[in-house]
């Protein structure tokens, strides 16, 4: 089962750490296998600030991702981008355990694929 990887970030961040960039290139190899796949990348970040500083920053963190996956192959008509902010944590509480885990971006299969693919949202 090959599954897309979420990328996770620093607080207030968009760059891409080195375990954000195996993340993607694995990512990417899902992408150049399956030449019909087409994806969104949804940009998260976690609750602390503003509804709308948080929107701006899913967005960068989206374009960061999809500029990093064209980059290394994948044609831009196979990437869309939009931002959730803060509004689908998949951690909860008050700590940084819980933040770091909501400053992310994750991947939904828009359209292809097979069974034997999963979204990192599953």
């Amino acid at each position: 089962m090959e599954n897309f990887q979420r990328v996770f970030f620093d607080l207030d961040s968009n760059s891409l750490s080195d375990d954000a960039e195996t993340a993607l290139l694995e990512n990417v190899e899902i992408m150049q296998t399956h030449p019909d796949i087409r994806v969104q990348i949804q940009g998260h970040a976690d609750e602390r600030g503003t509804t709308d500083y948080n929107l701006a920053l899913g967005q960068q963190r989206a374009d960061t991702v999809r500029r990093y996956m064209e980059q290394t192959g994948v044609t831009s008509s196979r990437l869309t981008v939009t931002s959730m902010g803060e509004e689908m944590p998949i951690a909860t509480g008050q700590s940084e355990q819980a933040w770091s885990q909501n400053r992310r971006c994750e991947f939904v299969i828009t359209w292809g694929g097979s069974d034997s693919i999963r979204s990192s949202t599953e």
